[in-house]
């Protein structure tokens, strides 16, 4: 008692602020005690839920309306307990109209069973029917024209999200539209690989839109043994779009078409690259979906020494200007000299390609559109068919204030019967 004393003495000359700051800890720790008791006692995970545990836990964004069917089926002098009551069939109707009953109309299925449990048990049986009478003439035309302004609003929305106004290109153009994939790459030394592509445009007649990018790179991606391969799936997508003006009418001009160059490289755990390989693809001048296999190849130095500093450190011969796995458009010479370059074959990448094309070629006849071999025979006489076009619109434009002048004139003037007035 003493020693209480001496300790409720200490306390009350303790600051005040000391002794709330000793209760709040005192306070806390009782407080975490019951969480953890609460802890071990609670369930965290129910394995069996009920149906009402299910329907509170989840929420139902369609309001339902509920009915039930049921029937008693206890004994004589026992009516109105609980435990002899039997559902029988339950309809569910939602805002949207539908109805929904379980178990469904009997049709001509066999009647449902109940087998009661108590002293006697009783078998019941009973079947659902749809009694409702037929929809009047009057009724089905009401639903149909209800249907049919169902689908009129939602051809109207359908039509505001595309819209009326159809981009037409101008005469002797043409669009080009690719949506690509960088489907894999299979056949390469080392493991995490990721490719560098981009779409060269020749300089003359092609152009792209300035927000357009023509270049991309993949994730780095693992390789998995596929036979005797090792194969990266990079499903990579990619789009771009250009346009094509032809221009030049000498019979000897042929149209060049996009170069899509790729470069595989490879990184590893000490975050050096090493070149891989080198290609390039013409792209397709066909529309269509196609699946382009690109073989590469990657620069060669000869010795020991370079393969186990490529090895070890990493870093390998590069190309300053990838175009130079064609022929790079700086070029202007006649012939591209590349004797002393010493190369490897090595994998090679896949691409997935779907081109859509755009002209006003394609507004052709079909018998006209039979002579046409290809697109580029299409774009030929282009300017021509433009100049022409103008000639024969100003002609009808002529045509057509003759004819509206011509009517406005008396008929006695206009018809080559009528007597002259002296």
């Amino acid at each position: 008692s003493q020693h209480c004393q001496k300790m409720t003495t200490a306390a009350s000359e303790m600051p005040s602020f000391l002794v709330e700051r000793m209760a709040n800890v005192r306070r806390r720790r009782q407080d975490r005690r019951g969480m953890e008791g609460g802890i071990l006692k609670s369930r965290i995970v129910t394995w069996e839920p009920s149906e009402e545990f299910i329907r509170n836990s989840h929420v139902i964004n369609t309001p339902l309306q509920t009915m039930y069917i049921m029937a008693d089926l206890g004994p004589y002098g026992k009516l109105g307990y609980k435990k002899y009551e039997h559902v029988l069939c339950t309809l569910k109707v939602d805002s949207n109209g539908v109805i929904t009953v379980k178990p469904d109309f009997t049709g001509s299925r066999g009647p449902y069973r109940i087998e009661t449990d108590g002293e006697k048990q009783e078998l019941w049986k009973y079947t659902i029917d749809s009694v409702s009478s037929l929809a009047q003439p009057e009724e089905e035309e009401r639903e149909q024209r209800a249907l049919r302004d169902l689908y009129g609003r939602h051809k109207e929305y359908l039509n505001s999200l595309v819209g009326t106004d159809f981009e037409t290109t101008v005469p002797g153009a043409l669009r080009l539209f690719v949506n690509g994939e960088v489907v894999s790459a299979q056949g390469y030394e080392f493991d995490n690989l990721y490719v560098h592509f981009f779409v060269e445009l020749p300089t003359t007649s092609w152009s792209s839109p300035a927000f357009q990018q023509l270049s991309g790179i993949t994730q780095t991606c693992a390789t998995k043994s596929l036979g005797t391969d090792n194969v990266a799936y990079f499903s990579y997508p990619f789009t771009f779009e250009a346009s094509f003006l032809h221009e030049d009418e000498s019979a000897g001009a042929l149209p060049a078409w996009p170069v899509l160059y790729c470069e595989v490289l490879s990184l590893d755990f000490w975050q050096r690259y090493r070149v891989e390989g080198y290609g390039a693809v013409v792209l397709p001048a066909t529309p269509g979906s196609h699946t382009l296999t690109v073989p590469t190849w990657r620069p060669l130095e000869l010795g020991p020494a370079a393969e186990l500093r490529r090895f070890f450190i990493g870093g390998s011969l590069e190309l300053e200007d990838l175009s130079y796995v064609r022929i790079p458009g700086t070029f202007k010479g006649e012939r591209l000299s590349r004797f002393g370059l010493r190369t490897e074959t090595t994998g090679s990448v896949t691409f997935r390609l779907h081109c859509l094309q755009q002209s006003r070629a394609f507004m052709e006849s079909s018998s006209l559109r039979k002579r046409m071999r290809s697109v580029l025979d299409r774009l030929e006489g282009f300017s021509q068919q433009s100049s022409i076009h103008n000639v024969l619109e100003a002609f009808r434009r002529a045509r057509r204030r003759m004819q509206e002048a011509r009517e406005s004139l008396p008929q006695d003037l206009v018809s080559p019967s009528g007597t002259m007035v002296s």
